[in-house]
């Protein structure tokens, strides 16, 4: 297990893939031991496939950073900026992010089965065929995001801004949202069956989005009511 292994600390270093792998092989190999990065910049730098299961990354400034193919699983991220970083096939199976900025990321056919993101600014990720089984997303903003194709099925979602994005074919079944914004999002085959959207914004309804997007969902009243306003009822 990685979390018994030696931690390697580094802190508030720039760093370029030559000087973290030297690093790593003076301490005795990746897979040898747990890295931690504090405060660090890699900026820009190409770091696929590198063997960093278990590594925490605390405060790091990570924009433009390439972890294709990386193996990051049990991977912790907190604080982190890493605008237009790319994981794309990388194993982040089980790792968690929090209070991260990771807006315009890529997460192409990554693994993140078990990932947690929480207070994480997402806006503009791409997730195109990624493989999300249990994956939870928390208080987090996916404004204009590419979420096509994921599944929410009875999930309890909190504090998600899906306001503009894109969640054509997306599997939101027996789930509960709260605290959601669904407004402008893309909802193309979106499925919705017994999911209960009284806690979310759904923005601007037509009573021809009900039957395309929401059928078989439950509403508030206040919501229903606004519909029914829409149509140029009124209601007392």
């Amino acid at each position: 297990m990685s979390d018994a292994l030696p931690l390697l600390n580094l802190h508030a270093l720039t760093l370029t893939r030559h000087e973290l792998e030297a690093r790593l092989r003076e301490a005795g190999g990746a897979g040898a031991v747990r890295l931690h990065l504090q405060a660090c910049t890699l900026e820009g730098e190409d770091l696929g496939g590198l063997l960093l299961e278990g590594a925490v990354l605390t405060d790091c400034q990570l924009s433009g950073t390439r972890w294709d193919r990386a193996r990051l699983a049990g991977s912790h991220w907190q604080g982190c900026r890493g605008a237009a970083a790319h994981f794309a096939l990388a194993d982040l199976t089980e790792a968690r992010f929090e209070r991260c900025d990771l807006n315009n990321s890529h997460w192409t056919r990554a693994q993140l089965a078990g990932a947690r993101f929480e207070e994480v600014k997402l806006t503009g990720a791409h997730f195109t065929e990624a493989r999300t089984l249990g994956l939870l997303l928390q208080d987090s903003r996916l404004v204009s995001a590419d979420l096509r194709g994921l599944s929410f099925r009875r999930q309890r979602l909190q504090g998600l801004d899906f306001s503009g994005a894109d969640l054509s074919g997306c599997d939101f079944s027996e789930a509960t949202l709260r605290d959601c914004d669904l407004s402008d999002a893309h909802l193309k085959n979106a499925r919705f069956t017994r999911a209960d959207l009284r806690g979310a914004r759904l923005g601007a309804v037509q009573v021809g989005d009900l039957l395309q997007h929401f059928k078989g969902c439950t509403l508030s009243v206040d919501q229903a009511a606004g519909l029914i306003a829409g149509l140029g009822v009124q209601v007392v």
